[in-house]
């Protein structure tokens, strides 16, 4: 059992994007600027071996009914934590059922915390089986939010049993920028889930194919336009998902009409992500976005342009 090298500890996990059009819970990316923040501390007054959420906004306290709890539980678990207690505090900075991977973050950042507090001694890899546990009674289970706010950059899941990630670099010398834009609306992941089909044909499984191994391509080439493009053309998801948002088709013609590569929902949404190459491009299409959401809609919708998070979780 290792002891604690610190005291306390804070970590930073960054919001994702899951799915990206044709990578239905297998791929997924991080992105820059918006995520969630963990302080964890050892704290004598509280149970070896347990832990407790001393600090949250909106969330239960209840760390086996929270993301970050479960997560923190999970990685002193996996480290064989036994001799002292830790509380925890949880700074949302994701809006929930944003479809920017909120419950994922809380509980990348809490399995960082709680790793860093003993000397890091698990790999992000370790962490990611951590997450899963948080996401599979949250959301399901599936790590295209879980795996890429630990580890950064692009993440291919390719297989669940056993665990198997791939890290898809995205050429450092290449820019890419993502349009987030959210409009005022609840999409429940367990709703989404319920409208996909049970059941596709061949036809549209060998052009979900190919157009996820273009994606792929795409990122290891740094070739935005690709990516866009590849991301636009989901056939099996977006087109059953889409309607459920108001003004969502709108939304994505009026991206690409502004010169955006590609657009499709965020995970599970209602957040539209769109895809360019300069922050100059991205404004504009923002404010398209945002336009057409309140015409179409009738939603009012926030936005944000921002990087490619390269690095993921990570102490602060």
């Amino acid at each position: 059992e290792p002891t604690p090298v610190l005291q306390s500890v804070r970590a930073f996990a960054p919001a994702t994007i899951a799915n990206l059009g044709p990578g239905f819970d297998f791929l997924g990316c991080a992105v820059e600027g918006l995520g969630d923040h963990v302080s964890v501390q050892v704290n004598e007054n509280i149970e070896p071996g347990k832990i407790v959420i001393s600090s949250i906004n909106r969330l239960s306290l209840n760390p086996m009914k929270n993301c970050a709890g479960i997560a923190a539980k999970a990685t002193m678990e996996l480290l064989g934590i036994r001799s002292v207690g830790l509380s925890l505090s949880l700074h949302k900075g994701l809006p929930l059922g944003s479809g920017l991977g909120s419950s994922a973050a809380s509980a990348a950042a809490a399995a960082v915390a709680v790793n860093a507090l003993f000397g890091s001694k698990l790999t992000k890899a370790d962490l990611v089986l951590a997450g899963l546990e948080s996401e599979a009674i949250v959301s399901g289970y599936h790590a295209d939010n879980i795996a890429p706010s630990l580890m950064g950059g692009f993440v291919l899941i390719r297989s669940y049993s056993p665990l198997d990630l791939i890290s898809l670099p995205f050429p450092i010398d290449k820019e890419l920028f993502f349009v987030l834009v959210t409009p005022a609306f609840e999409a429940p992941t367990k709703q989404m889930r319920a409208v996909l089909p049970k059941h596709i044909t061949m036809k549209d499984h060998i052009l979900n194919s190919s157009q996820a191994a273009a994606l792929v391509a795409a990122v290891l080439h740094g070739d935005s336009s690709l990516l866009g493009a590849a991301l636009s053309s989901d056939t099996i998801v977006e087109p059953n998902r889409g309607p459920l948002i108001p003004g969502m088709l709108a939304v994505k013609a009026a991206a690409l009409g502004t010169g955006a590569f590609g657009c499709t929902i965020s995970g599970a949404g209602p957040t539209a992500v769109a895809i360019t190459d300069t922050a100059e491009k991205g404004k504009a299409i923002a404010d398209a976005m945002v336009d057409m959401f309140l015409k179409e809609g009738k939603l009012e919708a926030s936005a944000s342009v921002q990087r490619l998070d390269r690095t993921g979780a990570r102490v602060v």
